[in-house]
């Protein structure tokens, strides 16, 4: 290109005499003459004079140089130069008229003509010059505005490829987003949503050290939840394990907390304990983004490099977005357990008071039933009684067949009184007396012995039946018929574990605890399936059964029932396959036991007295009355309620009222209250004994009749009625609230 245009500039200077000076052109002429005249003396010295040389040539380019250069008035004036001016200096006698006007016409027309080619040619040149000059300027701002438009395309082409390729990062980290989020979606613990989202961080990021922290604002400090796996190496190095409590410092914790998101390009420059135990460990750079809910900090995700200002302004706001919704998908699982926790405390609820209502449709039906049940033994139990206390000369084996039947009535009541009572808890009006385990065990296995022996020899079954009882068992404080009842279920359910037989063992021993507490243990143990966990852990439940329509689902439950009445514990050691042992833990009272809890044993006889008894049930009005005029008294009797008041109104206006009136209380029409109310306003000296199977129910709810003054259990035990009879006959001072029978039943 320089070249180009120096031969330009060259080739412009020969063509252009009109860029000349006016007084060059003038003495171009003159100047071209000269040199000629120089030129022709050098040659005529070099070339010889006898030869001919054509100088006019020489005359004739100086004049076409002058006219072509100089323009129109030089080259004419250079041919006059030549045909007057230098002929008339070489011949001093040279004459103006010698000159040929011809000559000198033709040679200034060829001067004029050769002007006016070069002025033409001149004028062309400018013109070519100047369109040559414009195209330059043209070609310089075109190219000018072209490496303008290189530039800018260059710069564009740049940023396009910065833009896309950020715009190719955010997709990659929108990716990355969507995919930690479906993943934290799919889970519901916070420990698996830490978990993905540490993971997903150390493979994609990548960084070299991520861990959630659980922010204790109490505390004021953080707590290590979640290390990436990656991580734990680095992490163990900067002793940032599991469960490590990280202080919060002022600078970069104490903001991230409040909820800002921190960048630390160097943290080497940061002295602050956290940061400097991290910069010790190799890691120079790190970000912080608070788990933000509800205006709350409730963690950090942390996430650092090895390299300082590693991390760029979309990692930062990438972190920042990834805290966003790590922390509403922790406030979702949060509230989803809570959820879940209201869910299963509703169905807990729920169950529970299904399995109340049950309880008490079932103490209804019990209640119903109870009545009838007990006006049905309580003859037999009163003339059972009745012939072991008078009858002496019974042989042993008749006397042992009596005291079966009155252990079978007892445990009867006791059934029966129970229905409605899986939970309650002792009750202090509960007559405890001394039992001794041993002892029953043996009872309890001769009455299963039908059971494990007979039952099961006939479907081809063995089962062999150990006792390992301890010689020195203390007695204990309870009912024995509700512990004999417990232990009879343990037998019936080892004995259905185990339906191709096995081994069945009882055994006592005593133990203290580490309060200092004696107890003594009754186990149960068999060799049959066994229970699973989820079994053994709602074996307790009320009717929940493994037996089909075999089972009712209350043999343990009214066995845990039992424990608590008595304040005992009970434990269940239970492996599929292996076989089930069930323990009981009795407390041994502080003091020795020698009778009856709450009941005096010394019963005396009371004197002879005129009774009336009112019941709706003939049998046992008439055992009642056979019972009592064994003992002297002078009994009558009345069917009913109505027919009760009638005849205890007779007797009072007759002047010979009754000592003592003894009523049931459910009766059709007139109940034992209306009976009890009628006998007081007619002679309030009289008491009033009241025989109900509701008697405990009556006094634990506070609803003995006010016009009672003494309530007695049925089936009515015999020492127990003389008792009674005796207290009142003797004018002692009887709460209302008193029952005498040790019975739970509820009818």
């Amino acid at each position: 290109m320089p070249l180009v245009t120096a031969r330009r500039r060259f080739a412009r200077f020969l063509g252009s005499g009109l860029q000349l000076n006016t007084w060059v052109r003038y003495l171009l002429p003159f100047g071209a003459i000269a040199g000629v005249l120089v030129l022709q003396f050098l040659l005529q010295h070099v070339i010889p004079r006898q030869r001919d040389f054509p100088y006019a040539i020489f005359y004739l380019v100086s004049i076409f140089v002058v006219s072509w250069f100089g323009g129109y008035l030089p080259g004419a004036i250079s041919c006059l130069l030549t045909m007057v001016a230098v002929p008339a200096l070489a011949n001093p006698s040279f004459r103006l008229s010698s000159v040929d006007p011809s000559r000198l016409i033709l040679l200034i027309g060829v001067s004029l003509l050769v002007s006016r080619v070069a002025h033409v040619q001149r004028r062309a040149k400018d013109n070519l010059r100047r369109a040559n000059d414009e195209l330059d300027h043209r070609v310089r701002e075109r190219t000018s505005d072209l490496a303008r438009a290189v530039e800018a395309l260059e710069s564009e082409v740049v940023q396009h490829e910065r833009a896309e390729q950020k715009l190719k990062i955010q997709l990659e980290r929108l990716n990355l987003l969507d995919q930690i989020t479906r993943a934290m979606g799919e889970r519901q613990d916070l420990l698996s949503i830490f978990q993905v989202t540490v993971r997903s961080l150390e493979d994609n990021l990548p960084v070299d050290l991520c861990c959630i922290s659980l922010y204790n604002p109490e505390a004021e400090e953080l707590t290590v939840t979640c290390i990436g796996r990656q991580s734990e190496t680095l992490a163990m190095d900067l002793a940032i394990t599991d469960q490590a409590h990280i202080p919060i410092d002022k600078n970069g914790l104490s903001r991230c907390v409040r909820g800002q998101l921190v960048y630390e390009p160097d943290i080497s420059q940061v002295d602050y304990p956290f940061p400097q135990r991290l910069s010790r460990g190799g890691v120079k750079s790190l970000v912080m983004a608070p788990l933000l809910v509800e205006s709350k900090v409730f963690g950090v995700l942390i996430a650092a490099r090895r390299e300082q200002e590693s991390f760029s302004s979309s990692d930062c706001e990438f972190l920042r977005q990834l805290s966003e919704h790590v922390a509403l998908a922790a406030h979702q699982s949060q509230v989803h357990e809570a959820l879940q926790q209201a869910y299963n405390d509703l169905r807990q609820t729920q169950q529970t008071v299904m399995q109340q209502e049950r309880l008490r449709a079932l103490g209804q039906m019990a209640s119903g039933i109870a009545h009838d049940i007990n006006n049905a033994i309580s003859p037999v139990a009163l003339y059972t009684e009745m012939i072991l206390a008078k009858e002496t000369g019974l042989s042993p084996r008749v006397r042992g067949y009596l005291e079966t039947t009155r252990q079978a009535i007892e445990d009867v009541a006791h059934t029966v009184s129970r229905m409605r009572e899986f939970y309650r808890k002792q009750d202090s009006t509960l007559l405890l007396a001394p039992v001794d385990l041993n002892h029953l065990i043996q009872q309890v296995l001769d009455l299963t012995r039908a059971r494990w022996s007979d039952m099961a020899q006939k479907r081809g079954a063995f089962v062999e039946v150990r006792t390992e009882l301890t010689g020195t068992a203390p007695t204990i404080a309870g009912i024995e018929a509700e512990i004999r009842e417990a232990l009879i279920n343990l037998v019936f359910n080892a004995v259905d574990a185990m339906p191709d037989g096995g081994a069945l063992t009882i055994r006592t021993l005593e133990a203290s605890s580490s309060s200092g507490t004696r107890h003594v243990h009754v186990e149960v143990s068999d060799t049959g399936v066994g229970m699973s966990e989820e079994t053994r852990r709602r074996c307790l439940e009320p009717f929940f059964t493994t037996k089909g329509e075999r089972g009712t689902g209350l043999g343990l439950a009214m066995v845990y029932g039992v424990t608590q009445r008595h304040s005992a514990d009970i434990e269940i050691d239970s492996t599929a396959g292996v076989g089930t042992t069930v323990r009981l833990k009795f407390p041994v009272p502080s003091t020795p036991m020698n009778g009856q809890i709450g009941l005096n044993n010394a019963t005396s006889m009371p004197p002879r007295l005129r009774l009336l008894v009112v019941d709706d049930d003939p049998l046992l009005i008439k055992s009642l009355r056979d019972t009592l005029e064994s003992d002297g008294h002078a009994v009558t009797v009345a069917h009913g309620g109505k027919e009760g008041i009638d005849t205890f109104t007779s007797s009072v206006g007759s002047g010979e009222p009754f000592d003592l009136v003894i009523t049931d209380l459910g009766m059709p029409y007139v109940d034992g209250r209306k009976v009890a109310r009628a006998v007081k306003s007619a002679s309030p000296a009289t008491s009033v004994l009241l025989l109900t199977g509701w008697g405990q129910r009556l006094v634990t709810e506070g609803d003995v009749p006010p016009h009672v003054d003494m309530v007695l259990n049925k089936p009515p035990k015999l020492r127990e009625l003389r008792s009674a009879l005796a207290e009142l006959a003797n004018g002692k001072a009887v709460s209302q609230e008193k029952v005498l029978c040790p019975s739970r039943n509820d009818s």
